[in-house]
């Protein structure tokens, strides 16, 4: 499964009560939490911005011991999660234990007590203590660092696990080749970076979601930047970056890198003393999405002009772009410079997969469409870079992720570590020094003689009364007659999202919690969509008769009167659609399209401009909502609950999500899992002074 992969779907804190689903649906379940111990009760141990000196204690299965050893934690793959309430004594339940160190592909990757990733952390550690004259690095590194560690920032403090990944990219780029361990792990990187990737020397540097990574880039791009700028002889240094993003949420987020943005956080954050902001602009920095790297067709034939051409010049016409087309549309500001720098954020979506071997297993079903899937996207990525590496040169690539983990169908070991990871500050110790929230998932048995409980594994308990991809021949769904169990679900976690909305009332937040709804394709997001927002049921006299919202507090139709709300509660999108950047299929395009008319009105009213809803394309519509969920007065700010076909995963800035329910396959979860540790605190506890620990969040995912 592609959760032995995930860490960050790994832990969860508390427990939910038995949810009883012979119960009339539609009643409110108790959504009790029960904190019997010091783990659950008092996690944090640690402050951000030091590091860590203690961690809760676990044992051979992952749970916690209750005591708390006075060391920092180890690198290794083992996290908890609650176990069921019930549990067969013959039954070791393996699958509830992310042990990230299983099922490699070699015994050299594999995560333990004596990994690389520990050693190059003692040696950064004592190279931390040294005198400045012993650090070995530039006069100009050496003040980053010192600004990093000591400066007083009047805003936002990095985190030590941020400055701890940018020591390692220091400490491996200036100081390792100085010493003879360091060349010993210099050769152990560069051997299995290019075993893996021929010509790109790749490094990774792995942080939990929402430990900001952002913030990483950013001084990752400083440190070069600045001694490029200082030091124009100097070949370990360069001034042009290439940053690529999973998707357009990331790539607009990103922006915050460049220089002259408003929000740039080399100013706004003081990631560099002032006197270096001028060296800071004359960096050369392309963002993109990896989409951008597939050729586009050149000229529009149709297919009959193509098929004449063809047959007249006896060749195949060539219309697509050239490598060098291609980049020069991609990356104009670059082209002319020698080795860049490239930056992958979620870097886990960009791998060569390794050509099948004999014993591999072969994959069937929606397992092999997943992997077909995922390696398209890796392929398409990692062609991009090499074609940046033939035309321009990389002098390395950076990998920030949480899970930069080989996915299924890789032709690795699923799970297996990029073997070029060299720094790691884990879900756990995230926790540990109060960086991101905690979630909770279901733990109490609710079917009689199963062992699982249903809701941790909502979808395959329904999935045989799920629509397939596409409407039915004979006519609309009902949403009324969603699967009873998926209505338990859907009504039992609104119960608790609605006592959270009240709390958010009571201290005078100003934007509502929101609430994520998983889907797996468009019928089933337009079912769970229409019975959570409400919806006309045509008559047969040609009139229509609302059905409205089963979940109060989603409802997108006044009570009274049945018109539609001006500003829609509840949010329909496609998540590949929207992040790949593509033109809404028309399929999903009539499903939306009230609510994308409903926030062209919405744009109007806000502007005072009558032609503001015609500047702006469907697709960019929706983008700008979901990216805006959260945010008092725009788009997106009053959005309580998005139900979504895939998942906003990575970099989708959203701090206001509470409660998350999956309905896609098992494999699937561990995605929509992400979400919930990222944006570290609820909204009524950011920011804080920098000198203080922050404060523990709690969210609700239930799948």
């Amino acid at each position: 499964m592609y959760l032995v992969a995930c860490e960050v779907a790994a832990t969860f804190w508390g427990t939910w009560d038995s949810l009883d689903t012979g119960r009339v649906i539609g009643q409110n379940r108790r959504m009790g939490q029960t904190m019997t111990n010091p783990f659950f009760e008092h996690p944090i141990l640690n402050s951000p911005y030091q590091m860590p000196r203690r961690h809760w204690e676990l044992d051979s299965h992952g749970q916690p011991t209750q005591q708390i050893v006075e060391t920092r934690r180890k690198a290794e793959f083992i996290t908890p999660i609650p176990k069921p309430k019930k549990q067969k004594a013959a039954s070791k339940q393996k699958t509830l234990v992310f042990d990230e160190g299983k099922g490699l592909s070699t015994q050299q990757q594999q995560y333990d007590l004596t990994s690389n990733i520990n050693e190059v952390r003692n040696q950064i550690e004592r190279w931390r203590t040294l005198p400045e004259s012993q650090w070995g690095v530039t006069p100009e590194t050496a003040r980053l660092l010192k600004h990093w560690r000591h400066h007083n920032f009047s805003g936002v403090r990095p985190f030590f696990c941020q400055i701890e990944a940018v020591e390692t990219a220091i400490w491996l780029t200036e100081v390792a080749s100085q010493s003879k361990s360091g060349k010993q792990i210099l050769g152990i990187l560069d051997s299995a970076s290019h075993e893996a990737n021929p010509g790109l020397s790749r490094l990774a540097l792995k942080l939990a979601t929402g430990a900001g990574k952002t913030t990483v880039m950013a001084m990752l791009i400083a440190w070069q930047t600045v001694n490029a700028v200082r030091r124009p002889g100097s070949k370990q240094f360069t001034r042009g970056f290439l940053i690529v993003a999973p998707g357009l949420t990331i790539k607009d987020r990103l922006r915050v890198l460049q220089p002259n943005d408003p929000d740039s956080y080399y100013k706004d954050r003081e990631l560099v003393p002032s006197d270096m902001l001028e060296d800071i602009q004359r960096a050369k920095i392309v963002i993109t999405n990896y989409h951008a790297f597939k050729m586009r067709e050149r000229v529009d034939v149709s297919k009959g002009t193509r098929s004449a051409l063809e047959g007249w010049r006896n060749e195949e016409l060539q219309t697509l772009e050239t490598e060098g087309q291609m980049l020069q549309r991609v990356v104009p500001d670059l082209m002319g410079m020698k080795n860049v720098v490239v930056l992958n954020d979620e870097a886990h979506h960009c791998y060569r997969e390794k050509p099948k071997e004999v014993d591999d297993e072969d994959l069937t079903g929606d397992d092999r469409k997943e992997a077909e899937k995922n390696n398209e996207a890796a392929r398409l990525w990692i062609s991009g870079l090499e074609a940046v590496g033939r035309k321009l040169g990389v002098a390395c690539v950076f990998d920030l992720s949480a899970t930069p983990f080989f996915l299924n169908g890789s032709g690795y070991g699923e799970g297996t570590l990029f073997p070029w990871t060299m720094s790691d500050f884990s879900l756990m110790d995230a926790i540990e020094c109060g960086i991101v929230k905690l979630p909770r998932v279901p733990v109490a048995e609710n079917i009689p003689g199963e062992e699982m409980p249903m809701f941790r594994n909502l979808w395959e308990h329904i999935r045989a009364d799920m629509p397939k991809k596409g409407r039915t021949k004979g006519g609309e769904l009902d949403p009324l007659k969603i699967p009873a169990r998926l209505q338990t679900a859907l009504e039992a976690l609104y119960g608790h999202y609605a006592k959270t909305f009240k709390l958010w009332q009571e201290r005078g937040i100003s934007v509502p919690p929101c609430f994520i709804i998983v889907c797996q394709n468009t019928s089933i997001s337009k079912l769970v969509y229409d019975y959570v927002s409400g919806f006309h049921r045509p008559n047969d006299d040609g009139t229509s008769t609302l059905e409205n919202g089963r979940l109060a507090l989603f409802r997108n139709f006044d009570e009274t009167t049945g018109n539609p709300l001006s500003r829609p509660n509840t949010l329909l999108i496609d998540s590949e659609q929207l992040e790949a950047g593509d033109v809404l299929d028309d399929n999903f395009r009539a499903m939306a399209a009230d609510e994308i008319e409903r926030f062209r009105r919405d744009i109007v009213e806000r502007t005072g401009d009558p032609r503001a809803g015609d500047n702006i394309t469907d697709q960019e519509l929706l983008r700008e909502v979901m990216n805006t969920v959260g945010k008092p007065g725009q788009l997106g700010g009053s959005i309580r609950c998005v139900v979504s076909v895939s998942m906003l995963t990575e970099g989708w800035d959203a701090n206001t999500v509470t409660h998350v329910l999956g309905i896609p396959r098992p494999e699937c979860s561990s995605i929509q899992l992400q979400s919930m540790s990222r944006e570290q605190l609820l909204p009524s506890v950011r920011p804080l002074p920098a000198s203080s620990s922050l404060a523990t969040s709690r969210a609700e995912p239930f799948q």
